[in-house]
């Protein structure tokens, strides 16, 4: 080989190896980790500092531009934002979809999505097949009305395409016997458009939301925060407000998120919020 065709050949190498970097650098941080806790958050903070290996999360301050610290505050109390009864769409940290007039063509790409997520997670009922095939699930020990196992890889290609059949989280509940897999999250950039998540789950069939308007207390705060006015369940909303109490703002964090439940009998209850008993 010439010296001029090794040259061109290692540039090309560089080249992509740098694309893809790029790519993944930018793509990561619109997966959101979502999580959850129906604890207060020092007691969900002190049971993350030391999760086990099987379980430890990504390094979402990586993704989200956040410190971990935020991240765990804020990932603590997302989740906790989606029990019933608190996740609705006056929720002052919460942007969600309106719904659209439901259309013939629309309920049969929505029973389309659910028949293939069925089919692609009936094997996901036994939770060690997931944790086997790469889903990592956060605060195992922290009672949750719902944990979830995440993929990060299956957020970072949902990224690119939609698979019905790949989503980017698992949905359980705790039994007496490990975990019953109850449903599924796909996950969208919070730079989507509604035009673009409509065109993978109808807007007509199911809410997508976002985790917006936070204000963060400054770093090295956290313990001693009014997590009344900070935090996702906080009353701080603004800039200005956030500003004046000497918090960080951040208008939108984590991702476009949505939850499919593939077991329910109808379309209301599997595109429902949260799951119904």
């Amino acid at each position: 080989m010439s010296a001029r065709s090794t040259f061109v050949h290692l540039a090309t190498r560089a080249g992509i190896l740098f694309g893809a970097l790029f790519l993944v650098s930018v793509l990561l941080a619109a997966i959101p980790g979502h999580r959850s806790p129906a604890a207060p958050l020092q007691d969900a903070q002190e049971s993350s500092s030391s999760p086990s290996k099987e379980s430890q999360p990504m390094d979402h301050s990586k993704m989200s531009g956040m410190d971990m610290d935020d991240a765990k505050a804020n990932e603590a109390h997302a989740v906790h934002d989606m029990t019933p009864g608190l996740m609705d769409a006056h929720n002052l940290h919460m942007h969600m979809t309106a719904m659209r007039p439901q259309t013939p063509e629309d309920a049969a790409r929505a029973n389309e999505v659910v028949t293939e997520l069925r089919s692609g997670i009936e094997k996901y009922k036994d939770y060690r097949v997931a944790l086997n095939d790469g889903y990592k699930i956060f605060l195992p020990n922290l009672p949750q009305p719902e944990y979830h196992f995440t993929n990060y890889w299956n957020g970072f290609l949902e990224t690119f395409a939609f698979d019905p059949a790949r989503p980017t989280s698992l949905l359980y509940k705790k039994t007496s016997e490990g975990y019953e897999l109850v449903g599924a999250m796909y996950t969208m950039p919070k730079r989507a458009t509604e035009e673009q998540l409509n065109r993978r789950v109808p807007l007509s069939m199911a809410m997508w939301h976002l985790h917006t308007n936070l204000c963060m207390p400054q770093k090295g705060q956290f313990r001693n925060a009014d997590w009344s006015k900070f935090g996702l369940k906080g009353a701080l909303t603004t800039q200005q407000a956030c500003d004046a109490a000497g918090g960080r703002f951040q208008p939108v964090i984590f991702g476009w998120m949505v939850h499919v439940y593939p077991y329910e009998e109808s379309l209301d209850k599997i595109f429902a919020v949260h799951h119904r008993e």
